[in-house]
């Protein structure tokens, strides 16, 4: 369970996500890694986290998670740090056709 101190973030969500979220485009969660943004979210809106990562408990490789604008592949994976106010914006690629 993630700490009531831990940094409180706004997480973005795309519209294929938003099913899971009830809808909502902005939800907030708390945790002191992305890792522990998404077991937040998982605990509010089950089926979140499977979207996220795969088998191996890392970032499925068609999700793109940004915290700040900045892609966390290069950051620190989902172990990067969150403070306080910042934003995580969770884009799952669309395939075209």
């Amino acid at each position: 369970m993630t700490s009531a101190t831990a940094p409180n973030v706004t997480v973005r969500v795309t519209a294929v996500l938003q099913k899971l979220t009830g809808g909502q485009k902005l939800v907030e969660a708390r945790g002191a890694t992305v890792r522990e943004i998404l077991d937040d979210l998982e605990s509010r809106h089950p089926g979140f986290k499977e979207q996220m990562l795969g088998e191996d408990g890392k970032l499925q490789r068609f999700v793109n998670v940004y915290l700040n604008d900045e892609d966390v592949r290069y950051t620190g994976g989902i172990d990067t740090g969150v403070k306080e106010g910042d934003t995580l914006d969770i884009l799952p690629a669309l395939a075209g056709g």
